[in-house]
């Protein structure tokens, strides 16, 4: 009898209970969930957060304050249908690029996973124990799919928009307490509507956060609607018509239900440190090792050498001369030269110098160069390597083999809280006072009776 993967990893889905995830995994999943709140809230007055979060107040409910039923827009600080709410929220919390990422899926979980279970929870009003079950089911699916459609998918379709739906539905499905048969049902309705393509990043297009809010929502409607008893295709995934047999040349089954229950994918999840894509991290931080060991300077620098996997070729390529602020973001040379400059590629960096005259002048001077050592450790591991070419003539190589975030140097809670801190600084999204409580709030949302609305809203005084 051949195995029903999607069976199984929809099983898995139902059946987890907070019991049995580590205590460990379970404080990780804390720790995400304030990093994800940053982003969203490092999201607000960026274009297409604003306009996305405008189309979900005009096509829902607007009420002012919270009510049964509803969810929490960040940025806007009303509440709306948790449809929306989750459409809103994803979209703000992947703008700014400092979002999560796994290695080895090349998925971008926190943005989709946390907008879905938040409006849910906080529409049902859940506790915060059956919120982190159902976040760590949600990371736990959605990884797995993205390490099932492999790296021939990720050169055309952005993972996160494609198996973002599947994560998803099986957090909201988990919420609403689907059985076994509507979780499968649930996959179908989510597999069959994912989607994202690459081509926005050679336009400079805002197609990055309609991805990460589609995927989201869709996920949710699909638990929803799969409670009411709508059915999906059951081998949604692996079926002969599937989600891989249209999107991938090497998908491969058995990474679905690899060591469910044990091995924890949540724990290998990365935080980012630098505001870009997470292709130029491992890079960027071999450079600062070079800088900081040899107190070099910017201006010393003739050339810089980056040595990658064929993944970062493919999304970075395309934006090697970024005409907007978002694109710059995917351009490798930008985040170099404001790494030789300022030591770190954060928001505020960004956005007051990636058209400087002199980081463009650098940003023209790095190339990069597929690497046989690097492209076969990836995706699993991201493996940083330079050259840096001095004007006198010397060369220094620089090497990471984990770059900041990464679960092996990863962030201190101390650092998630200065990290988000300075989001929601650069945002104006919310005061100082606001993000402390928040961040306090979220690092113990285990204890929640219930899942309150995280900021207040912006009629609570009225």
């Amino acid at each position: 009898m051949r195995t029903h993967y999607s069976a199984q990893l929809a099983q898995f889905a139902t059946e987890l209970k907070l019991g049995d995830i580590p205590q460990s995994v379970i404080a990780r999943t804390e720790d995400l969930f304030v990093d994800w709140f940053a982003s969203a809230i490092g999201g607000k007055g960026a274009k297409p957060v604003e306009i996305m979060a405008q189309f979900a107040q005009s096509m829902g409910p607007r009420q002012q304050t919270a009510v049964a039923g509803s969810a929490e827009i960040l940025v806007t600080r009303t509440s709306s249908s948790p449809f929306l709410a989750c459409l809103a929220n994803a979209a703000a919390s992947h703008v700014v690029e400092q979002d999560d990422v796994h290695n080895g899926s090349v998925f971008h979980p926190g943005t989709i996973v946390f907008p879905a279970a938040l409006a849910c929870a906080q529409a049902k009003q859940l506790s915060g124990e059956e919120l982190l079950t159902a976040v760590v089911v949600g990371y736990e699916v959605g990884i797995r799919v993205g390490e099932f459609l492999g790296r021939s998918h990720y050169k055309i379709f952005h993972t996160t928009g494609t198996a973002g739906t599947l994560a998803a539905a099986a957090t909201v499905g988990r919420l609403l307490n689907l059985n076994h048969e509507q979780m499968l049902h649930a996959f179908g309705s989510a597999g069959t509507q994912s989607a994202g393509l690459w081509e926005f990043l050679r336009d400079a297009a805002d197609s990055k956060q309609l991805h990460t809010a589609h995927a989201s929502a869709t996920g949710l409607m699909s638990a929803y609607l799969a409670k009411e008893g709508f059915t999906g295709a059951k081998k949604i995934l692996e079926g002969s018509q599937g989600l891989a047999a249209g999107m991938s040349s090497d998908a491969n089954p058995e990474k679905l239900i690899d060591r469910l229950g044990s091995r924890w994918c949540v724990a290998e999840t990365s935080f980012k440190y630098h505001a870009s894509c997470r292709h130029t991290h491992p890079a960027a931080d071999a450079l600062l090792h070079v800088l900081q060991k040899n107190n070099i300077q910017s201006h010393e620098i003739e050339r810089i050498e980056t040595f990658v996997h064929q993944g970062a070729i493919d999304v970075l390529g395309p934006a090697s001369k970024p005409s907007n602020l978002h694109q710059s973001k995917f351009s490798m040379g930008t985040v170099l030269a404001l790494v030789c400059k300022y030591h770190f590629a954060g928001l505020q960096e960004f956005a007051d110098h990636f058209h400087d005259s002199e980081i463009c002048a650098l940003r023209d001077r790095v190339t990069m160069t597929l690497d046989t050592e690097v492209d076969q450790a990836y995706p699993q591991r991201w493996i940083g390597k330079v050259k840096v070419h001095l004007k006198n003539g010397n060369m220094l190589d620089g090497r990471v083999d984990e770059p900041k975030g990464d679960p092996g140097n990863t962030l201190s809670r101390q650092e998630i809280q200065e990290k988000a801190l300075r989001l929601a600084a650069f945002s104006r999204g919310a005061t100082e006072i606001e993000m402390k409580d928040a961040i306090t709030l979220l690092f113990n949302i285990r204890q929640a009776k219930i899942i309150p609305f995280i900021l207040p809203q912006s009629g609570a005084s009225q």
